[in-house]
């Protein structure tokens, strides 16, 4: 497959570039070591496993953990548009790995925001000099009774003092002790040596009570659950971590109540779109097996492909996904380039495109018929990711009573 017509004539040399070398990696390093892991039963042994370990090893080496922190402090330093044109392609070579090693910048690149010399020393510097992934982050946010009601900033029910959060953070002198724990869905928990964490700081403003701050993972009292066995982006890491009486600098505490609203807000906008982006790529890669398939098998004496039926579902599959590439990377390009941004927009961007992958996949192994069902063929999979994609950065459901309050 040659990839996908881009309908924005204006793309760069550099741009296109880009596109054609990240589609390379996809290809060659993602799409195989993903299905490869999703085999693997246990997801301790995936996590151990030298395929999972090189992946991320050659996605450092190429700088894509970086790929939201600016080239001034060594990251990617790729712009909205360019930084869409990577997501599609790492979620159209395995969403689950596509999540992971982006979700992996997320104490670094929060750093980035408020940064000191501190922070550029022991976090920011550090984690883009890397290559052998060897510093993973992960963004420690779900809890055990709290999932996406902790994404809903600027609603009435968010600063209801009745329902706050189960990890906190209790300042001490020049220190923040954090205690609790989150749930089994935090990306990348298990492997990772640093969090960034959203605990709560003042439980009387509810869920807006909360902070941001970045936790390494080696401090005295946190502990680490299981790899998580899931249903779909296996090779998506996710795990508990647990905080006992764990002592932080408060200098790591990067947003404190005061602001936490708001830069929650931009959290998700951010995260959101990222999704949106990927899932653009995964119902692409379902669509073009899809595709494939159908003009080489042969059913009532022709391919499928020459049965009207087959057409015409293929086609409603290409535009469902054009249509989602506009509407996602339009949004990603707003909210990137202003703040606060529009949460609405990153929220319907994932919604639809969310959909959109899993209406697509499951359209593609329907048009394997039973062959669809197999594990020889890797539409199965992508059905599973896409059904977890309509879970993951919030449920669709409930993101949506979020957003049409900013509405």
């Amino acid at each position: 497959m040659k990839g996908y017509t881009d309908l924005n004539i204006e793309l760069t040399p550099e741009q296109n570039s880009i596109k054609e070398e990240t589609r390379k990696f996809a290809k060659d390093v993602l799409r195989p070591a993903s299905l490869e892991l999703d085999k693997i039963d246990d997801p301790q042994k995936m996590v151990e496993s030298n395929i999972f370990k090189d992946v991320f090893k050659k996605g450092y080496g190429l700088g894509y953990h970086t790929i939201l922190l600016p080239d001034s402090w060594g990251g990617l330093g790729t712009d909205p548009l360019e930084t869409h044109i990577i997501f599609e392609e790492l979620g159209w070579g395995s969403m689950d790995f596509a999540v992971g090693i982006s979700v992996s910048c997320f104490p670094a690149f929060f750093a980035a925001m408020v940064p000191s010399d501190r922070l550029a020393d022991e976090i920011i510097t550090p984690f883009c000099k890397n290559r052998d992934a060897s510093i993973i982050g992960c963004w420690g946010i779900t809890e055990p009774d709290h999932g996406t009601d902790t994404l809903s900033p600027f609603t009435p029910q968010f600063s209801n003092p009745e329902i706050s959060g189960q990890a906190t953070a209790t300042r001490d002198g020049d220190e923040y002790i954090i205690q609790g724990q989150k749930a089994a869905w935090v990306s990348n928990g298990t492997i990772a040596t640093h969090c960034l964490l959203y605990p709560t700081i003042d439980s009387s403003k509810g869920m807006a009570g909360g902070g941001i701050c970045i936790v390494p993972l080696d401090l005295p009292g946190v502990k680490k659950g299981s790899p998580l066995n899931k249903l779909g982006q296996r090779a998506l890491n996710q795990g508990e971590l647990f905080f006992d009486n764990v002592r932080i600098p408060a200098e790591y505490m990067l947003v404190d109540q005061e602001s936490y609203e708001a830069m929650l807000d931009i959290t998700l906008s951010t995260a959101n779109a990222a999704i949106a982006a990927m899932s653009v790529g995964l119902a692409r890669a379902a669509y073009e097996e899809a595709l494939a398939y159908a003009k080489q098998r042969v059913q009532g004496g022709k391919t499928l492909f020459d049965h009207q039926m087959i057409k015409h579902k293929l086609f409603n599959m290409f535009m469902k996904i054009e249509a989602a590439r506009s509407f996602s990377r339009a949004a990603m390009i707003y909210n990137y380039n202003n703040t606060p941004p529009k949460i609405e927009y990153s929220i319907a961007s994932k919604v639809f495109c969310t959909d959109v992958a899993f209406e697509v996949a499951n359209a593609a192994v329907q048009i394997f018929g039973g062959n669809g069902m197999s594990r020889e063929y890797p539409v199965e999979k992508f059905l599973r990711d896409a059904r977890a994609c309509q879970i993951e950065d919030g449920a669709n459901d409930s993101l949506m009573i979020t957003a049409a309050h900013h509405i």
